[in-house]
């Protein structure tokens, strides 16, 4: 078989016909094999190809696929909001690091064997794997710039395709052609593949250390806080907590353990409290803007956290408030601006109880209030957040009047970013802000202020979103991704 534009002999893994399986964790098993398959192959012959510089053949390998087949409307549990397909017919996903999701991916197949009653297949798909990922953490190989080597890649290896890296799923634009499957994950192969290089280069760790609750600020105080707690709780056997990564994976275990000190810090640092089980905290520190919140979480989302959580600062806009009192958003006024291709600013972002109530409740532990007493330190209201950080050197008019017809409690340029996406890939979110200054009111966040402040209260406001998270860890999965997040015709997989 000869390739129509370069003349080339295709070299292929020995092709192996698709198998079925009705056991999840045999299932993943051949995932994992067949990944490694085709990983390997590009990676030997994409050494052989450097080593040479005159490849005599197209190298080509296939992502490994999931897929099912059913012949049934019949009615799943109406509670469960994932884990079945909606409609009869064939659904697939193709799968990229099989190794990394294995829990993930048990999960998934054993509740479409469990729902359905019919097995699933695996086997190559049809999806050529890029080699710039299948040599993705191999130790020694790099994929050269274009021009770098003494052949011109695409010729020989396939690289990424943006027809097939996207966001189509999850956006809800994505129809497949006649006679091609459904959609069975909420992301294909590459895009996960595009998310987890991307992870890697933003926040300088590995994405394996990534736990399935995430907190993201935009101020570095937290991250020493963080760091503190960490070595709080390793130094505790019954905690739970195996160990802390930090930036440049430096990874510890012991409480003692030093952390050197990180040269060059990258866009969006990243900081991991581990569990065995992928149930711990991580920290990410997102910084300022609404264009690194969506950066964040555009790549984050692909790890399917089962929560994430912005505890930043904000400013306060009502006379009542003081610095310090803490903000849940239970609406968004959206004004980023990054997201109303994705997600156009009509689409409501609902608060979600399950998390509303996780930070409310830790609100009341920390701070020892409850009840009424709780409005002393607490607002629940509208979060608006702006892409101009200096809104307030304009004309107050426009913006204030907007302010105040939404009712808007506190201003940022991250929460309603991060809640919407949130939304639009149906990962539970959540906002709790402390106001760092009010603007309207002549209360500026000056210099001197400003270290009173992260002194007093970015610890306690730190420990309300770990404490939040802690309990959300204990939630059942079906209850925390509830169906408030799914829309009319679904993914099966979370």
């Amino acid at each position: 078989m000869n390739d129509e534009l370069q003349g080339l002999p295709i070299l292929t893994p020995e092709a192996s016909a698709p198998q079925s399986f009705t056991d999840a964790r045999a299932a993943v098993a051949h995932l994992i094999a067949l990944y490694g398959e085709a990983t390997s192959f590009l990676c030997r012959h994409f050494k052989e190809a450097m080593e040479s510089g005159h490849p005599k053949a197209r190298i080509r390998a296939f992502y490994p696929q999931v897929s099912i087949t059913t012949r049934s409307f019949a009615q799943i549990d109406s509670r469960l909001s994932f884990g079945h397909v909606s409609v009869p017919g064939t659904h697939a996903a193709t799968i990229t690091r099989p190794d990394l999701f294995k829990s993930y991916l048990e999960q998934q197949i054993g509740l479409l064997l469990e729902n359905h009653q019919v097995p699933v297949e695996i086997g190559p798909s049809n999806t050529p794997m890029p080699v710039h990922f299948a040599v993705a953490g191999t130790g020694g190989l790099n994929v050269p710039q274009e021009g770098a080597a003494e052949f011109t890649l695409r010729d020989v290896f396939d690289v990424p395709d943006l027809t097939t890296t996207n966001d189509d799923i999850v956006n809800g634009t994505y129809v497949p052609a006649e006679g091609e499957p459904g959609a069975l994950a909420p992301f294909t192969a590459q895009r996960v593949d595009y998310s987890l290089a991307r992870l890697s280069h933003y926040t300088a760790t590995d994405p394996a250390h990534f736990q399935n609750h995430v907190l993201f600020t935009n101020y570095q105080f937290y991250v020493s806080e963080f760091e503190a707690y960490a070595r709080k709780v390793l130094a505790d056997p019954d905690s739970g907590y195996t160990s802390f990564v930090s930036t440049g994976d430096v990874e510890i275990t012991d409480a003692e353990a030093p952390i050197p000190p990180t040269m060059k810090m990258p866009q969006m640092p990243a900081y991991h409290l581990k569990r065995r089980d992928g149930s711990g905290i991580t920290l990410v520190n997102i910084g300022v803007g609404p264009s690194n919140a969506k950066t964040a979480t555009d790549h984050i989302a692909v790890l399917r956290p089962h929560a994430w959580v912005m505890v930043g600062h904000c400013a306060g806009l009502r006379n009542s408030q003081s610095l310090g009192d803490f903000v849940l958003a239970h609406a968004y006024l959206r004004e980023d601006k990054v997201l109303d291709d994705d997600l156009p600013v009509w689409v409501p972002i609902p608060a979600l109880a399950e998390i509303q109530i996780a930070l409310e409740t830790a609100v009341a532990h920390e701070t020892r209030l409850e009840g009424y007493d709780l409005k002393r330190v607490m607002r629940t209201g509208t979060v608006a957040s702006l892409d101009n950080r200096n809104w307030e050197l304009r004309d107050h008019s426009g913006p204030v009047q907007r302010l105040s017809q939404s009712r808007a409690v506190a201003l940022d340029m991250e929460s309603a970013t991060i809640a919407a996406n949130g939304f639009r890939f149906r990962v539970p979110y959540g906002t709790l802000l402390c106001v760092s200054d009010k603007p309207l009111h002549g209360e500026l966040k000056l210099p001197g202020m400003a270290s009173d402040f992260y002194k007093t209260q970015v610890s306690r406001h730190l420990m309300i979103g770990i404490r939040a998270m802690e309990s959300l860890r204990e939630m059942p999965l079906e209850r925390i991704h509830s169906r408030k997040l799914r829309s009319f015709d679904e993914t099966a997989f979370l």
